[in-house]
């Protein structure tokens, strides 16, 4: 990345949310996090960051109106800044207003697409020249799916998240997104499922294939869509399967919950479908539902995309 217009003093950054189309939980690692080959796409649902350099005091301030999110440390945003502000050994104030659409615990990866956005439009505000590896590094100390957005659209993600390799994935799809409300916490989910099942499966044939080539269609990822997740969360939380099976048989080619819940999406053709389940679905719930594509859109790694603080760009 090359150094921008430092005279630029404020970006919008928008933040997509992911879903996993293939997740596989495998052994566990010895720094304690568990190896994962997971495929993973972004979705055009969008939290929203304005990052301020402010000449007049040093120091971080995040705002997010009325989320129910920590505001220091315990906000991976802040944590980003903070990790941006020390490598850089800038003595700035910053201003970052948080504003949230995606669910919270919600398996869409909200919270790291957020640090990554962060890490991405400070970065750019400050005039470092920070590489993608560089990006993808320092979001690999602050969580295990920050680096995945940095190579979004489609990517496989393996190890433990820190393992990234863009794919190509040909063809587009609309998603319905469904998400019933309640959150999941991962590692009560990761316990779950390290406790209900005998032994780890090996990875099948169509995953070492992807390894290989890197490149695939919707009609073969629609046929080998799986989540570890499903058998040892649905019991649990039956209305997953039951928002499943709707999704399925409201003309989804494939339905999956989406990392470890509880947001479960259903793949369409066409926006017609998706708005004709989406309809539906809401008749008769208060489910937070979206109809979107599948994200499209590449990281603007030129820095010609800031240019003023009226500029929106894609993280």
């Amino acid at each position: 990345m090359s150094g921008s217009d430092m005279s630029v003093t404020e970006i919008v950054v928008r933040a997509p949310a992911k879903v996993n189309l293939l997740i596989r939980v495998l052994d566990r690692l010895p720094n304690g996090y568990h190896n994962v080959w997971s495929l993973m796409h972004t979705v055009d649902v969008f939290d929203l960051l304005r990052i301020r350099l402010n000449p007049d005091r040093d120091g971080l301030v995040l705002t997010c109106g009325d989320a129910p999110l920590p505001l220091d440390k315990g906000n991976l945003v802040y944590r980003a800044a903070e990790l941006v502000l020390q490598r850089s050994e800038k003595n700035v104030g910053v201003d970052i207003e948080l504003t949230k659409v995606i669910p919270l615990s919600a398996g869409l990866g909200g919270g790291s697409s957020d640090a990554a956005a962060t890490l991405y439009g400070l970065t750019h505000l400050l005039g470092l020249d920070w590489t993608l590896s560089d990006l993808c590094e320092a979001g690999a100390t602050l969580g295990s799916d920050i680096p995945f957005f940095f190579k979004a659209p489609c990517a496989v993600v393996r190890g433990w998240g820190h393992e990234v390799e863009a794919c190509s994935l040909k063809g587009e799809r609309w998603v319905v997104l469904v998400n019933p409300g309640f959150p999941i916490q991962t590692k009560w989910a990761y316990k779950q499922l390290s406790s209900q099942r005998e032994a780890v499966r090996p990875l099948g044939e169509f995953t070492k294939r992807i390894d290989r080539e890197m490149s695939l269609s919707w009609e073969e990822v629609i046929g080998i869509m799986e989540n570890d997740f499903e058998p040892p969360l649905f019991p649990f939380y039956p209305i997953l399967g039951f928002i499943k099976d709707t999704l399925l048989s409201f003309g989804a080619q494939a339905a999956l919950l989406s990392g470890s819940g509880a947001t479960v999406f259903g793949i369409f053709r066409t926006q017609e479908e998706a708005r004709k389940a989406s309809t539906r679905l809401r008749r008769d719930t208060s489910w937070r539902i979206f109809d979107i594509p599948m994200g499209s859109t590449d990281l603007p790694h030129d820095p010609f995309h800031v240019g003023s603080s009226s500029q929106v760009s894609n993280v």
